[in-house]
C-alpha cells in the first residue's frame, strides 16, 4: 500500500501545471464534455502507465542491483530538478483539430496518450515501478495521481488553475522526489 500512496502523491504533485494538465484544460474548454474527457484520460493514463510500470519492472531484471540503485537515485534527484522547470503546452489547437474527427473521447485519448509519452509522470512511473517492485500498485497510484490533478482541471477549467500556487506545488513535488532519491541511497548503504 505504501507504493500506491507514494505513487499517487508524487504524480498528483508532478502533474500540477504539467503539459498534460494544460491539455486537459484545453480539451475541456474546446469540447465542454467533462465525462468523456475524463474517461479518455483515465483509459489513456492506465494504458500508458501500465506499460511504463511493466518497463520499470523489466529494467530490474536486466540491470544489476548496484547500477539500478544509482540510476533510480539519480533519476529521482533529476526528477526533483525537472519539477522546478515549468511546462508549456505550445500550440495544441492544431493537434485538437487534427484528431477532432475521432470525437471527444477519441481525440482526448489520442492526444493525452501521446502527450504523456516521455513526460515526467511517465518517467516517474517507470522509476517507481523499478524502485518498489510493484507494477499493479504503482500503475494504480500514478493513474489516481493523474486523475486527482486532471479531474478538477476538466471540471473547473482555468478558473482553478489561476488560483493554485503552481510554483509551490512544484517545489513540494521536487522535495518529495529529492527525498525518495536520497532515501534510496541511504536505505541501501546504511540499512
Amino acid at each position: 500500500m505504501y507504493e500506491f500512496l507514494i505513487s499517487t502523491s508524487i504524480v498528483a504533485l508532478a502533474e500540477m501545471g504539467d503539459k498534460t494538465q494544460l491539455l486537459a484544460l484545453l480539451l475541456a474548454a474546446r469540447f465542454r464534455k467533462p465525462v468523456p474527457i475524463l474517461i479518455a484520460i483515465l483509459l489513456a493514463t492506465t494504458i500508458n502507465h501500465g506499460i511504463s510500470a511493466v518497463l520499470g519492472q523489466w529494467i530490474t531484471t536486466v540491470l544489476s542491483p548496484e547500477i539500478l540503485l544509482w540510476i533510480l537515485a539519480l533519476g529521482f534527484i533529476g526528477m526533483a530538478i525537472w519539477m522546478l522547470i515549468p511546462d508549456e503546452l505550445g500550440d495544441e489547437s492544431e493537434s485538437i483539430n487534427k484528431w477532432q474527427k475521432f470525437g471527444v473521447f477519441g481525440a482526448t485519448f489520442i492526444l493525452f496518450f501521446l502527450a504523456e509519452i516521455g513526460d515526467k509522470t511517465q518517467i516517474a512511473t517507470v522509476a517507481l515501478a523499478a524502485r518498489f517492485d510493484s507494477v499493479f500498485w504503482v500503475m494504480c497510484g500514478t493513474t489516481l495521481g493523474m486523475m486527482i490533478a486532471n479531474a478538477p482541471a476538466v471540471f473547473i477549467g482555468d478558473k482553478l488553475a489561476d488560483k493554485l500556487p503552481i510554483s509551490l506545488i512544484h517545489k513540494i513535488g521536487a522535495a518529495i522526489f529529492l527525498v525518495v532519491g536520497i532515501s534510496t541511497l541511504v536505505q541501501h548503504y546504511f540499512f
